[in-house]
């Protein structure tokens, strides 16, 4: 082989290597992207329907039902606009409180109840998720939009 078609084969076999190295980089970091929805986008089906997505807004005061015996709890979910119920089996943070803000990861099931694997709470009197605070804020936008007209 002439050292000509050995730099082809070599720089080929490299380009291959890339490019092998980059579908992979690519489809893991797709496999583990996570977006956020409002209670709003939810119930507008703009959220994925199987595929885990998070959900933020404020616990609905008198929403929260804890199961007997059982670390099951069922609330909701609002923007002020939209409530979406949520089932949650697990630890609660300390933090958890009806009307305040929260994130939680999971699926809509074809119930249309979230099943959150996971719920994140604010950690202090002056902080809300900014994901959830720009969803309030959107949907507050929506709700004086829609009574001025």
């Amino acid at each position: 082989m002439k050292p000509r078609h050995k730099k082809l084969v070599i720089i080929a076999s490299a380009v291959t290597a890339l490019g092998v190295a980059s579908v992979l980089v690519l489809n893991a970091f797709q496999s583990n992207l996570v977006f956020f929805f409002s209670p709003s986008q939810v119930v507008a089906k703009e959220a994925p329907i199987g595929k885990s997505f998070r959900i933020g807004g404020l616990v609905t005061e008198g929403s929260v039902q804890r199961e007997e015996g059982s670390t099951t709890v069922r609330f909701s979910v609002t923007d002020t606009v939209e409530t979406i119920p949520v089932m949650y089996t697990g630890i609660l943070p300390d933090l958890f409180r009806e009307g305040k803000g929260i994130v939680a990861q999971g699926k809509i099931s074809a119930n249309g109840i979230f099943q959150a694997d996971e719920v994140l709470a604010k950690h202090d009197e002056n902080y809300m998720p900014p994901e959830a605070a720009e969803a309030l804020e959107q949907a507050a936008k929506a709700q004086k939009a829609s009574l001025i007209q």
